[in-house]
């Protein structure tokens, strides 16, 4: 009897990927993942501290208004991937790359375009190949660290830590979804001192969002190095935004150089 083949969505089926090899194992691109929880919360941080952690003088951050730029917090629970499961935590400021951003437009365009640009500026992960794959492809700043999932009646938590000391929380809402849309994302990333690109499509299955402070919360440790910088960027007490996607799907696309985009 003939083995089935794998059924993907229409979503993955839209999109051709190429096999090869790597690390001693097959290996696909763009990286598929099929079945992913990501819960974001979205702050205002001190421009001028945000720039000083920006590795490349071309990135410029986008602000809500002059003095206030943004900060993304996400965590993502991938649970079936082309490598396999793993979970994952991204720090990333919104910025422009070599272009000027208007403060309140820029950000307001990109939303209704449903397409974001951020420098992605810290990426820990759970495995190992999720570890070298992201920092020898495409240059992120990855490193293995813990990032445990929780869920209480109501609320989902995500804690992340590095050898015993915790970095932060992310906790949100457990909001009521309905289907969202695809959304795009524009990442760079620095790789032996030369920006890259990379787009990272989503397809938010169940989907919400809430401008409601109350809707996340974000607790920073105190001994861990990235919570100490994170405390220097003088973050808003509440959050901006809070997006709940419980099943989704998603896209990584293969960096390239900046040029070429």
């Amino acid at each position: 009897m003939e083995e089935e083949e794998e059924v993907k969505s229409e979503f993955l089926e839209s999109v051709i990927q190429w096999e090869f090899d790597w690390e001693g194992r097959k290996a696909k691109l763009p990286v598929f993942y099929y079945d992913n929880t990501a819960l974001t919360a979205i702050y205002t941080a001190s421009t001028a501290a945000v720039r000083g952690l920006l590795p490349h003088p071309a990135m410029r951050p986008i602000e809500l208004y002059p003095g206030r730029c943004l900060a993304a917090f996400t965590a993502f629970e991938y649970r079936d991937t082309d490598i396999d499961p793993y979970n994952e935590f991204s720090i990333s400021f919104p910025v422009t790359f070599d272009r000027p951003q208007i403060p309140g437009v820029t950000i307001g365009l990109q939303m209704a375009r449903r397409c974001y640009s951020a420098y992605v500026w810290q990426l820990p992960v759970t495995t190992e190949i999720a570890r070298v794959g992201g920092m020898e492809m495409y240059g992120y700043p990855k490193f293995i660290a813990d990032i445990e999932f929780t869920r209480d009646p109501g609320w989902v938590t995500c804690d992340l830590s590095e050898g015993g000391k915790r970095i932060l929380s992310l906790r949100g809402k457990a909001l009521p979804t309905s289907r969202g849309k695809v959304v795009r994302f524009v990442t760079y990333s620095i790789k032996d001192g030369i920006p890259l690109v990379a787009n990272v499509y989503q397809n938010p299955i169940e989907y919400a969002q809430s401008q409601r402070g109350q809707a996340a919360e974000l607790r920073l440790g105190r001994d861990h190095p990235i919570a100490q910088k994170l405390m220097g960027i003088r973050l808003s007490q509440s959050p901006l935004m809070y997006q709940f996607s419980p099943v989704n799907e998603a896209i990584l696309f293969a960096a390239r150089n900046l040029k070429d985009h």
